[in-house]
């Protein structure tokens, strides 16, 4: 992706988020050289603040998401059972626009809609080996009670409505009607680790620095701040 588009994404993004009602934190709005200036630690730490990915397949529209990670903890207190145990994010899937099929090995996550479309989500169960289980019924809590679907089965949430989706339960999903956005709450996210991709996909793009970054994604994070 050129950074041009990165940078149009994100005022695109900000302007959908905020005709909601919801506004991002103040570490949001922060220059590449401001984010330098500060403590950025708990930032690079966490892998808190601005995400857009294509899967490295540069087709954004087709395939991709944008994410922005509020508040996460660290996945290191998992094993101690203490400390800040979970993440927050808020998420923008445009119509038609695909998050494809993956699962997370850890992480336990409240798929939101808050607003827009309806967002749709294919699931799968998955078999003693981990695999998409193409022939058994998948089951999910939504808001409260227990929806089983067939295998691939879609599931349509309104605004205000949500599912949880267990670590291991496959899913791809994409915003119908209308762009979509989501909020996710979920166990300690980490975007590096914890992401196993059907298809043969990168989880970050690939930036090509046609012009200078509005603000930092997660991805720039190693590159510009030491």
């Amino acid at each position: 992706m050129k950074r041009s588009m990165v940078n149009e994404i994100l005022k695109e993004s900000d302007a959908f988020i905020r005709s909601f009602g919801y506004v991002l934190p103040p570490f949001a709005y922060f220059s590449p050289e401001k984010m330098q200036e500060v403590d950025h630690s708990i930032y690079v730490e966490r892998t808190m603040g601005w995400d857009i990915t294509d899967y490295g397949l540069e087709k954004f529209d087709e395939l991709g998401l944008f994410l922005f990670t509020v508040r996460n903890g660290i996945a290191a207190d998992l094993g101690k059972g203490t400390g800040m145990l979970y993440a927050e994010k808020i998420m923008i899937s445009r119509k038609d626009q695909l998050s494809p099929m993956h699962r997370h090995y850890i992480k336990a996550e409240d798929i939101i809609n808050r607003g827009g479309g309806k967002l749709v989500l294919e699931l799968f169960a998955f078999d003693d080996k981990g695999e998409i289980d193409r022939d058994s019924d998948v089951t999910v809590p939504v808001d409260g009670r227990m929806v089983t679907l067939p295998a691939g089965g879609h599931l349509k949430l309104d605004p205000g409505e949500s599912v949880t989706l267990m670590p291991g339960v496959w899913h791809a999903f994409w915003g119908e009607g209308d762009d979509v956005l989501i909020g996710e709450v979920s166990t300690v996210n980490d975007d590096r680790t914890d992401n196993w991709f059907e298809m043969k996909i990168g989880r970050f793009s690939n930036i090509d620095e046609d012009e200078k970054p509005k603000h930092l994604l997660v991805s720039d994070y190693d590159t510009w701040l030491k």
